[in-house]
């Protein structure tokens, strides 16, 4: 039988705080460290924890703690439950950015953060030097994955590919890319330097975020071109990872889609050649997602025109 949902106002919230120090450390000495509590204190705050979780979270094997699979569970949902407490807490209508020591958390693919991130990084120094910024590295799921967790952080840079429909979402256009094939520079499967969709069909293929179980339409950009390409790929090597495809593809007959803005960063030192994509790809739109749970958050607004301003001088 399921328990019943706590009522928030019967919960104590530090024991979030709690929470979040003993997943991460995995200890109750160093958890009561970072706490600044005694180890007692802290012992009584896991048991708590687990009273109310009905679960160990913590186990002991083989002479260190561990975590159970509701405590992976929790440590995952943890870090972002604490820092939109905190985003809360901090909320005022006279945001300094000067002065500020909010830490502001952005989901971004390996891409984006070769595009943009170093651009922005060097943005917020300038203009907010005491303020903290959190990536998340972004996974293929985007819909299925923030469909909730988008209210617990700042925003994500991503595109609206399919699958991809939040509620409550909020987006601006930050910069437009195009799709590009890559091959390595003396790949011998190649007529006259160009490829067809022919070649495309019967090349493997390096295909970053790929599913064997792909939904219809799929939700990853690369295999949703291939898919308008009518093109079933070969796939010879997955990886999770954008910036990893140029590896894979270097050397062997090997192909693989990219966006053209890292494709042209990254061809010439992995020895690859750039080429036109057969047919007519669509384009590429990266935009910032957050929830309208932060509209009238100053300092949020105040994040979403660096990051604007920050793309268009791109």
């Amino acid at each position: 039988m399921p328990r019943p949902v706590a009522h928030l106002a019967n919960l104590d919230l530090n024991l979030l705080v709690a929470l979040r120090e003993l997943v991460r450390e995995r200890s109750v000495t160093r958890a009561a460290q970072r706490l600044g509590v005694t180890q007692p204190a802290a012992s009584a705050a896991l048991s708590r924890l687990r009273r109310h979780f009905g679960d160990d979270l913590l186990v002991r094997e083989h002479g260190e703690y561990v975590l159970t699979a509701l405590g992976q569970q929790l440590a995952e949902q943890v870090e972002g439950v604490c820092a939109a407490a905190e985003r809360l807490f901090a909320a005022s209508t006279d945001f300094d950015p000067a002065t500020s020591e909010r830490e502001f958390t952005l989901v971004m693919a390996d891409y984006t953060i070769m595009v943009m991130g170093e651009a922005l990084s060097q943005a917020l120094r300038n203009a907010a030097p005491r303020a903290r910024l959190h990536i998340r590295l972004v996974r293929e799921s985007l819909g299925a994955e923030y469909a909730d967790a988008i209210r617990f952080i700042d925003g994500m840079v991503a595109p609206p590919v399919n699958g991809f429909t939040l509620p409550d979402t909020r987006s601006a256009e930050l910069f437009r890319d195009r799709w590009v094939c890559v091959v390595d520079a003396d790949n011998p499967a190649l007529d006259a330097g160009t490829l067809r969709l022919r070649d495309m069909a019967r090349l493997p293929w390096v295909a970053p975020y790929y599913r064997s179980t792909q939904r219809h339409p799929p939700s990853v950009p690369v295999m949703q071109q291939l898919a308008l390409l009518d093109i079933q790929p070969r796939v010879a090597v997955r990886v999770e990872s954008y910036l990893a495809v140029p590896y894979f593809v270097a050397g062997t007959d090997r192909v693989a889609l990219m966006q053209e803005r890292l494709a042209t960063r990254l061809a010439a030192q992995a020895g690859l050649k750039v080429l036109e994509c057969p047919g007519v790809p669509e384009p590429i739109v990266e935009a910032l997602w957050w929830h309208r749970q932060y509209e009238d958050d100053t300092a949020h607004a105040w994040l979403r025109r660096l990051i604007v301003e920050t793309a268009r001088r791109l």
